[in-house]
């Protein structure tokens, strides 16, 4: 009887991809700093995170585009410049007047679409995805700054997918903004004394020096080192998930913020606190425990996961794979804040 079970159980469950049609996994963080471990960080632990880079390739200098949402996640899906797509202004073209992508250019999950994987766009977990207040959110935040088909994610999460098709995954967390909105640096902290037996004493915080000694500043960064936390466990629930089902190894996952803390001289600013962000790659081909001091943007995202995959990449395409051979390195990487 044993034997029969596995076998159906062979038979039933999904196969690994072949290995030149690898999973494809982003991990995007909502309005967080690279204020992690592996980046030197000291304020509160992330194992999770850092075991990303330490069983992959760190990179030191990585920067967005755009310091604000819905200009960052319009490059990031395209691989353009927001600028280059005129999406640069946050959240416009939601009214009458409508930003269309120019032609020939196509969201990345269309790209993999296309080409067999299942797009899905959630947290990443098994069941419905939730949002920062922990409610049934359905498919995971897009916040592209133009219009676009919802077709192009066959769904939430890659359960969904046949047996043996590689999936292309945006597992999209809240972040920082877990300690957004009215109650949010309460709720934040409840849910890390929670999780890890206690919140971050916000006498213990050491704020930039630009920042006073308040403590209704010192009670915000607490609250966000709670998230930074609670980010961290998430990620390494999503690992632990790929682990169980044998795929890990299968599977490119890369790791990123969509910009920087949501603060003064952060979030929506060209300094480094709005514009540098933590960018780590793990999976097939990628250089284990390596860190990189080049200068990488993050709309170079999609070309790596194309390459990975063995899918060409769009000429129209401003982002580039970092990984191919005799890389000509950048002298400087360039971002931009428009309307906010």
């Amino acid at each position: 009887m044993a034997l029969v079970a596995s076998v159906l159980l062979a038979v039933l469950a999904p196969s690994a991809p072949a290995a030149d049609r690898p999973n494809i996994l982003w991990i995007v963080v909502d309005d967080m700093s690279a204020d992690f471990g592996c980046y030197g960080s000291p304020a509160v632990p992330t194992p999770h995170v850092d075991r990303l880079a330490a069983e992959g390739t760190r990179f030191a200098h990585a920067f967005v585009t755009a310091p604000v949402c819905s200009p960052c996640r319009s490059a990031l899906i395209t691989g353009m410049y927001q600028t280059a797509i005129g999406a640069h202004h946050h959240r416009s073209g939601r009214g009458t007047e409508k930003i269309r992508l120019p032609a020939g250019v196509q969201p990345v999950p269309a790209i993999f679409q296309k080409a067999g994987w299942y797009t899905c766009i959630g947290d990443g977990l098994p069941g419905p995805a939730t949002n920062a207040r922990g409610r049934p959110q359905g498919l995971g935040k897009t916040d592209y700054n133009f219009e676009w088909d919802p077709a192009i994610y066959d769904g939430e999460d890659w359960a969904g997918r046949e047996p043996g098709q590689p999936f292309f995954m945006q597992v999209q967390l809240s972040g920082g903004k877990l300690r957004d909105g009215k109650g949010g640096l309460e709720r934040a902290r409840a849910q890390a004394a929670a999780a890890f037996g206690k919140a971050t004493d916000p006498e213990t915080v050491t704020l930039p020096p630009y920042l006073p000694r308040d403590p209704a500043l010192l009670a915000d960064r607490a609250a966000y080192l709670d998230a930074v936390r609670l980010t961290d466990a998430h990620v390494g629930r999503v690992i632990a998930r790929l682990e169980a089902e044998g795929i890990l190894d299968d599977t490119l996952v890369i790791f990123m913020t969509d910009h920087g803390i949501s603060h003064v001289r952060a979030k929506q600013f060209l300094y480094d606190e709005g514009t540098h962000v933590p960018f780590i790659v793990r999976g097939p081909g990628i250089p284990r425990g390596e860190v990189r001091e080049d200068r990488v943007e993050h709309i170079d995202m999609p070309a790596i996961s194309l390459a990975v995959a063995g899918l060409p990449i769009p000429p129209t395409m401003q982002g580039r794979d970092v990984f191919v051979k005799d890389l000509e390195a950048r002298e400087a990487v360039f971002a931009a804040r428009d309307r906010c």
